[in-house]
């Protein structure tokens, strides 16, 4: 028998941080459902500080569905909790003719959003709402790649011309003197390259760094 002390309220266990087997405990003490992921825990013991009883309180994750929708049965209306959807041969089958490619691999964005709606028990969430977040998201992390590997470029090249400009040569440490030049300019509204003005600009900055 776990000794872990009971919250008196409500406020006192928000108040709480709690490991997952922590909340295990509570939930068996209690006598809630002891199975699911940390949020799920949280939210039973939630609803158990607000006045519901134990008995109402009712595991979140839907079961699933024994048998699984086929190709042709997945539409996109098609719940992706508790209809019998799920990520298989079919599935991928359905996401092919809808995208018209030969093959079609399962985004790491669509299962993310499938988990969630799961722990949520989402239910009024379709395929087509699936594939709108998981463009979002997709989208969104290419943008991000893009940006990242811009400011590579911009800085490989300021480190270049700085190391090709002769008045360097008067620093010590000159990949670090490049860092310190680079993170100024790139916090500012110039152009993120690299002019023997700068030297002069950030004088006080590399000073240090003279030979």
């Amino acid at each position: 028998m776990s000794n872990i002390a009971v919250p008196a309220d409500l406020t006192e266990f928000k108040e709480t941080y709690y490991y997952k087997t922590e909340l295990v405990s509570l939930c068996r003490i209690l006598k809630l459902p002891v199975s699911g992921t940390k949020a799920e825990l949280n939210h039973y013991l939630e609803q158990y500080f607000t006045g519901i009883p134990s008995n109402e309180i009712k595991t979140r994750r839907p079961k699933t569905t024994r048998v699984s929708l086929t190709a042709q049965q997945i539409t996109l209306k098609t719940r992706i909790v508790g209809a019998g959807f799920t990520f298989n041969n079919e599935a991928r089958q359905f996401f092919a003719n809808y995208f018209g490619v030969e093959k079609f691999s399962f985004k790491k964005e669509m299962a993310m959003i499938k988990r969630q709606a799961e722990q949520e028990n989402d239910t009024s969430m379709t395929i087509a709402d699936l594939i709108k977040r998981s463009t979002q998201l997709g989208n969104a992390k290419e943008q991000l790649a893009t940006v990242a590997e811009e400011q590579t470029y911009q800085w490989n090249n300021f480190v270049r011309a700085f190391f090709q400009d002769p008045a360097t040569k008067r620093y010590t440490e000159r990949l670090k003197v490049a860092a310190i030049l680079w993170r100024s300019v790139k916090k500012s509204k110039q152009e993120k390259i690299y002019t023997t003005v700068l030297l002069d600009v950030y004088a006080t900055a590399i000073r240090n760094y003279l030979k």
